[in-house]
């Protein structure tokens, strides 16, 4: 099975449409197209997340990421792959889906 690095750079949103980013920023020694690989080891939050259950908001606030068992490694922290198991989360930590990952194939470099 194929899948394609994840950088900070990846387009990456929740099931409702908001915008996931990294909190912090992913460091380390290695790039892809210029910009730091991303890892389990770093946070991310969402922003503008429209969803609401019975006119109640409830966005997404927060990804969590389950690393795919490759072996890979940045600074000791797996890296995420576009395959990489993730869940979305309200505030209150109720599990809202997947995050929909934009694939892009990028040249990876060791620095």
């Amino acid at each position: 099975m194929s899948a394609s690095l994840l950088d900070a750079g990846a387009v990456i949103g929740c099931p409702h449409g908001g915008r996931v980013t990294a909190a912090t920023t992913p460091t380390g020694a290695v790039f892809s197209d210029g910009v730091p690989v991303a890892t389990a080891a770093h946070s991310y939050v969402v922003t503008g997340c429209p969803h609401t259950v019975d006119g109640v908001p409830m966005p997404c606030v927060s990804v969590r990421w389950t690393a795919d068992s490759t072996g890979v490694t940045v600074d000791g922290a797996p890296v995420l792959l576009d395959t990489s198991a993730a869940q979305c989360f309200t505030a209150a930590l109720m599990p809202q889906g997947p995050p929909v990952v934009q694939a892009a194939q990028r040249k990876v470099t060791v620095r």
